[in-house]
């Protein structure tokens, strides 16, 4: 089903729009949450609530993308139960590896949150990905967006785990002198 038409579902308070989010979406959203909860259980959890807060969400909000938006929505959702229940431990390490990879580029979600509107950096970093070859910016997404392990993204992509991880370092670098020079303080 086309998303115009799933959105539409919504709009007019049909049922059926969740049954349609979940065949088109289920998979993706699903991915998206094992990825940064690492339990099967959770993720499900997740992923019914990412339908209850579309339901909720649609009218008013028409979004523009809606797998861009469900996928928001999944990962806001999965960030906040892997908060609650201190999870950091059964994630096998990879959401902190994460966090310290980044704390390069952004020194402290605190602090930058308090230094910087955060739509102004949302829109830096969204430069900078618009910006960058499109293989590459799929590589910080899958990383920084969707949470991949890094022997994951590499057979993804067809590299070396160790040709991923400089790409993801040079990335990084170049990611935090643009925001430098966009004058962010970091």
């Amino acid at each position: 089903m086309e998303d115009e038409r799933i959105i539409r579902l919504y709009w007019d308070r049909d049922e059926r729009a969740i049954s349609a989010t979940a065949e088109k979406y289920g998979g993706y959203c699903a991915a998206i949450a094992n990825n940064i909860l690492g339990n099967h259980e959770d993720a499900e959890e997740c992923v019914n609530d990412t339908y209850q807060r579309a339901w909720n969400a649609m009218p008013p909000h028409w979004p523009a993308i809606l797998s861009a938006f469900l996928g928001k929505i999944t990962r806001n959702l999965s960030l906040n139960r892997k908060k609650k229940r201190g999870a950091e431990k059964r994630g096998n390490g990879e959401i902190p590896l994460v966090w310290e990879e980044l704390e390069e580029v952004v020194s402290g979600v605190e602090r930058a949150e308090q230094a910087l509107d955060r739509e102004e950096l949302a829109a830096a970093i969204n430069a900078f990905l618009a910006e960058l070859p499109v293989e590459k910016r799929r590589i910080f997404l899958l990383r920084y967006w969707y949470w991949e392990k890094i022997p994951e993204i590499a057979s993804r992509v067809g590299k070396t785990e160790n040709h991923v991880s400089v790409i993801l370092s040079r990335l990084r670098a170049k990611l935090r002198m643009e925001l430098e020079k966009g004058g962010f303080c970091l």
